[in-house]
Parts: structure tokens; sequence; C-alpha cells
């Protein structure tokens, strides 16, 4: 899932100047929100990024719009891609809602 969120972000424009770091912590959020795992963010994974959960809203909010919008999006190679059974088919799972109040 982490992985998908990371080659979405690829395409997504607005994250194109945001550190790549901030950028993978996000997709760490945005799985993990996805997935509904709590909490979202612990201070192990604060520790471990450098991140606090403020600053990972915004574009993991980018990157969870981004996996509502592929299945109506023009370029679909990587919704396809992370369809197939091979990668989990991740890109099939409902786009995260559990935490609306930080991703909203």
């Amino acid at each position: 899932m982490i992985f998908f969120f990371a080659e979405m972000a690829l395409m997504e424009y607005g994250l194109v100047t945001v550190r790549p770091s901030l950028v993978a912590a996000s997709a760490v959020y945005a799985a993990r929100c996805t997935l509904k795992r709590s909490p979202v963010w612990t201070e192990t994974l604060k520790h471990h990024t450098g991140f606090a959960e403020p600053q990972l809203l915004e574009p993991a909010k980018m990157l969870v719009m981004a996996h509502a919008a592929a299945p109506e999006s023009k370029l679909k190679a990587i919704y396809k891609k992370y369809s197939c059974e091979q990668y989990g088919r991740v890109s099939l799972r409902p786009p995260a809602v559990a935490a609306p109040q930080r991703l909203a």
C-alpha cells in the first residue's frame, strides 16, 4: 500500500516541491489511514521519520484524493498495476475515510 501511494505521488503535481522524505512519510500515513490502523501515527513513526502528524496531513490528503480519483483518471497505469494480485490489489481498497477529521 505504501508503494502504491509513493508511486501515486510521482504523478501529483502538488507534491513536486515537497521533500521526498515528507512524501514517503505521507505515503505511510495515507496507507495507515486507508488500512484503518490505530493509532494512525505513533511516536515510533515520528521518531524514525522526523515528522509530526500535522506535517503529514496536507500531502497525505493529496495522496488519498489521488487514490479516490484513480479509477476515473486518464492516467491509470499505477492504479491498474496495484489492482493485480501480485501487488495485493491494494488500489482496489476503498480510499481512506477512517480519519476524516485528520484528512478533511
